[in-house]
């Protein structure tokens, strides 16, 4: 059966459901990421399409005709068909495929993807993976995007509109050159005292300096960082060479720290911990690539109970 030439496209009826739900086309532009006279643009279109006004516009927001009504009610059951049918092409596609595609932040992609890799293959010879690394935002905008099946991200909570579960524990750190004053205190270092202090730190859009700053903020407003670098072997280097105080994840300073190249600062008042999480988009199944990878995860000791993420 052909459709008709009125039938809009999926994605403005997701921005007339957000429209409907915020009561702004304002508010639905920036929840979908576009500008304000770009979702007015795609709702007239839309109007002019059907052939009736779909919305009443006024000064306190906008709300629905009673047209508009039941094309909201109707593009619910259209756009959670298309859903289901996504996620069955997308799992099926997977396990035809064998590949599975994973996006993983720096602080996971270089000390745990490794060995989560290696087990994966024993247990599953055929088993591929094809890896992208980043900061912790950018592996969420690829999870968004669908341009990997699963994330693993560094936060204190999930990006937002992805599924999430903890896979792993991790805590950061604050370390120096031996010699620094911080090494000569007899006292730990007040979480007051690091929030004032400009640190060597990641560059915005990474996980620990997500972490680290929302850690730090009820302590007083967090310094300007001394120095900003995409690496962290950089920030480890720039540290040992005296350059100043560094948090960086424990997971990439325990050979510096055994060699004594670098020296962890103990820190009071403040809880430094964070978990590590796998990501993907919400309302999809997850297909048997990424049920095995996330079960491999838990089989190498770093998760807990990640079989009630995946069931």
């Amino acid at each position: 059966m052909a459709l008709s030439a009125h039938m809009p496209e999926l994605g403005a009826l997701e921005l007339l459901l957000s429209v409907a739900r915020l009561g702004s086309v304002g508010r639905a532009a920036a929840e979908h990421g576009i500008t304000q006279p770009a979702a007015s643009g795609r709702i007239r279109n839309m109007e002019r399409l059907l052939g009736f006004t779909l919305l009443e516009r006024g000064a306190r927001g906008s709300r629905l005709t009673p047209a508009g009504t039941l094309v909201v009610d109707w593009a619910r059951q259209v756009l959670s068909a298309a859903t289901e049918l996504d996620a069955g092409i997308a799992a099926l596609r997977a396990e035809h495929m064998g590949r599975l595609r994973v996006a993983a932040s720096m602080t996971v992609a270089e000390y745990l993807m490794p060995g989560w890799l290696v087990s994966a293959r024993l247990i599953r010879p055929d088993f591929t993976v094809s890896l992208r690394t980043g900061n912790s935002t950018h592996v969420a905008e690829l999870v968004r995007d669908g341009e990997v099946d699963l994330g693993f991200v560094e936060g204190p909570q999930a990006p937002t509109g992805l599924h999430s579960r903890v896979v792993a524990r991790d805590r950061l750190v604050v370390v120096v050159a031996p010699g620094h004053p911080w090494t000569r205190r007899r006292h730990p270092v007040g979480a007051a005292e690091v929030a004032a202090t400009p640190l060597i730190e990641r560059e915005p859009g990474s996980g620990t300096r997500y972490v680290l700053h929302d850690v730090l903020r009820p302590y007083g407003p967090v310094a300007e960082p001394l120095i900003e670098l995409s690496s962290t072997t950089a920030i480890k280097a720039a540290a040992a060479a005296g350059a100043g105080p560094a948090v960086v994840s424990s997971l990439a300073v325990a050979d510096e720290l055994r060699a004594g190249s670098l020296v962890e600062v103990p820190v009071t008042d403040a809880d430094l911990g964070r978990g590590l999480r796998a990501v993907w988009t919400p309302g999809r199944r997850l297909g048997p690539p990424v049920r095995d990878f996330l079960a491999t995860v838990a089989r190498t000791g770093q998760a807990a109970q990640v079989s009630g993420a995946v069931g």
